[in-house]
């Protein structure tokens, strides 16, 4: 009987051994997922944080990879324009360093200014850059960095020449011919100032201002800097005193492409924050 009840009792504790192993093994494995699990979600979010830490912006792709791919119009000194057979100036030199502060190469496409927007569009070009200025009407087609420069549209007229401030284009009974370049804002503005009738497009504003020495146009619409040199240029021109827009320019993006957009934006914000924008413009512009 006593032998019995040992067999008994020996075979009740092995049953709660296996049943404890059973346990301890769940146990585990219940609390290594919940570990692991734990440990997962903690890697995410130092990660998440880590990143926002370090202002880490979202990737951005490239139309070719590798570069960066300006469209522009060079017939804009000083912003861009040939030098033998490079482009240069304020945009090229800025693009440049926006380049390479992403880790890219740049390249130039030159193309007539009113191609620039549709290229940005079309996939052909990554950004213009061409002295553009930031307008309602553009914005609904392309989006736009921060600025990165300011910009005057001036009036270049002959030595002599009856326009004498900006208010006498305004004058009643005034007919006077404009010249401007193609799809900029100089265009823009004077053909809803002016009437299509009395605004003449060129391609470049260097045909602009030889219609202007030709007598083909009273006056020419372009923006200030470029008026400078291309009255430094030609004998006999003058800019008026009195401005016709104050404006400011930025980098054109295809609208949607906001990983781009951005890490354009952060880049011109380090670059005004350093000096090296202003030190570009105060190169060609004295």
């Amino acid at each position: 009987m006593k032998k019995i009840i040992a067999m008994a009792l020996v075979l009740v504790m092995a049953l709660g051994l296996f049943a404890a192993c059973g346990e301890d093994k769940e146990t585990k494995k219940t609390t290594t997922a919940a570990t692991t699990e734990a440990t997962t979600e903690a890697t995410t979010e130092a990660t998440a944080e880590a990143t926002e830490g370090t202002g880490e912006a979202a990737a951005f792709t490239t139309v070719n990879p590798g570069k960066l791919t300006m469209a522009t119009n060079a017939y804009f000194p000083p912003y861009e324009y040939y030098e033998g057979e490079t482009i240069i100036g304020i945009d090229a030199e800025i693009a440049a360093a926006i380049a390479e502060k992403l880790g890219l190469e740049l390249e130039i496409v030159d193309m007539q200014f009113d191609s620039i927007i549709s290229s940005v569009n079309a996939g052909s070009a990554d950004m213009g850059l061409a002295g553009m200025t930031v307008t309602p009407e553009r914005q609904e087609e392309v989006d736009f960095s921060i600025s990165y420069a300011s910009g005057v549209q001036s009036i270049i007229v002959k030595e002599g020449s009856p326009i004498t401030t900006v208010d006498d284009l305004y004058a009643e009974g005034a007919a006077y011919k404009v010249g401007v370049q193609l799809g900029t804002t100089g265009d823009i503005y004077s053909t809803d100032d002016f009437g299509e009738e009395l605004v003449t497009q060129y391609t470049n504003g260097n045909e602009a201002v030889a219609a202007l020495l030709g007598g083909d146009v009273d006056c020419v619409i372009i923006d200030n800097e470029p008026a400078k040199a291309f009255v430094e240029a030609n004998e006999g021109l003058v800019i008026l005193e009195t401005s016709y827009a104050d404006e400011d320019y930025a980098a054109c993006l295809a609208k949607g492409n906001t990983a781009l957009l951005e890490a354009i934006d952060n880049a011109i914000m380090e670059l005004t924050a350093d000096g090296t924008i202003d030190a570009i413009i105060a190169k060609y512009i004295k």
